[in-house]
């Protein structure tokens, strides 16, 4: 490998020996195109015609005044598939392209990078086959039919806890047996080198956009930006603007399920320990024995027992904070910024604004400038959220 793919001591390469050429091919091919004119200039294309960007910085008016900070929300759920994954798949799926693989594979838990990596597929004609499993395959139907209806194929996962951790595993099975021809395309911050780095890459269009436009609103940097965190991609893309910038706290927010106090949660780095996971060194949740615990969180996106390893090393750090909110705190977020705002964010999205307006109501917050991610929009929580709420639809 040309770069070791370490943040500190955490990252690195931990997989079958028959994986590392593969790696190897694709770490090449990332640096070599990640400056190239004409791979940007295409990718840039697809960005803004294909995807939507650039996504407004949109001041939430209703939400400031009843807490008494400025409130902004990036507003990634504005894009093409509603969320932020479009970024990374189309990166991805474009190396894809100049690397001349003939098929992708992705694995998907909330369904928005398996819609996202379908639709790029539509889009480049490559064909696609993502792996969920059969607990998300039930909780995301609608997303479901609409990688089908983009013409990928969906395969339903029934080993272990049925969630992203084991569509995760068989994910990499199929790419053992098919590396020459497939491009495995992983949609978070995780996995082995070069993975968390080439998705930071990709997605920090949403930081270099943000840090822009607030100083345009604003004059100044935020005191504070808030995002969610399961795999890590959407937080480490928008912190990725202010991390040289030690006056702006930078806080990531956990799936905490019914509490970290449980067994019954996803907020890895506020509870896990360091341990190996899907190819990288980093934070999981484990047993004493080191056997990986099963993750919960109401949000399928969060529902993750690891974390990208950059994000443990902000964490050891200190650079970034790492907090969890429960099911229940998340299902009020959702709630709030449905009626003040009249926007209906993702469970995921749901955690970091129900802790923004935790951070707000602190006396010592009041005044504060606030940017929240809002990497998603609701639509495919509706059912799920309906039933929480005791609604029938």
């Amino acid at each position: 490998m040309i770069t070791s793919g370490k943040f500190g001591k955490y990252g690195g390469i931990f997989v079958p020996e028959l994986l590392i050429p593969a790696l190897e091919e694709l770490e090449a091919a990332f640096l070599k195109y990640k400056d190239d004119k004409k791979f940007n200039e295409e990718l840039d294309y697809y960005l803004k015609e294909f995807a939507g960007r650039p996504t407004a910085l949109y001041y939430a008016r209703n939400l400031s005044e009843k807490l008494g900070c400025k409130i902004y929300l990036k507003r990634e759920d504005m894009l093409h598939t509603g969320a932020h994954k479009i970024n990374n798949t189309l990166g991805q799926g474009l190396l894809a392209k100049y690397m001349g693989k003939k098929r992708i594979i992705a694995e998907t838990g909330a369904g928005q990078h398996g819609i996202a990596t379908a639709v790029i597929g539509s889009l480049l004609g490559i064909p696609v086959e993502v792996y969920m499993g059969l607990e998300d395959v039930e909780r995301q139907k609608l997303n479901v039919f609409r990688m089908e209806l983009s013409g990928a194929k969906v395969i339903p996962v029934e080993t272990g806890s049925q969630t992203l951790k084991d569509a995760i595993n068989d994910a990499f099975r199929d790419w053992v047996a098919t590396v020459e021809t497939t491009h495995y395309l992983i949609g978070s911050t995780m996995g082995p080198h070069p993975y968390p780095l080439m998705v930071k890459h990709f997605q920090s269009i949403i930081g270099r956009e943000t840090r822009e436009e607030i100083l345009q609103k604003e004059g100044k940097l935020p005191d504070a930006v808030i995002a969610c965190v399961g795999g890590g991609s959407n937080s480490l893309g928008i912190f990725s603007g202010f991390l040289e910038d030690d006056e702006v706290e930078l806080v990531g927010v956990e799936g905490g399920g019914d509490g970290v106090e449980t067994d019954r949660t996803g907020a890895t780095l506020c509870k896990g320990t360091e341990g190996i996971l899907h190819g990288s060194f980093s934070f999981v949740l484990q047993n004493y024995d080191g056997q990986i615990k099963e993750a919960h969180s109401v949000s399928a996106g969060l529902d993750y027992p690891g974390v990208g390893p950059e994000h443990a090393y902000l964490k050891v750090t200190g650079r970034a904070n790492y907090v969890a909110i429960t099911n229940k705190e998340a299902l009020e977020g959702f709630e709030m910024l449905s009626k003040y705002e009249g926007i209906i964010p993702a469970l995921e999205s749901s955690h970091a604004v129900a802790y923004a307006v935790k951070y707000a109501k602190r006396p010592e917050n009041k005044g504060k400038t606030i940017v929240v991610n809002l990497s998603g929009r609701g639509d495919k929580d509706m059912f799920l959220v309906a039933r929480e709420m005791g609604v029938e639809v």
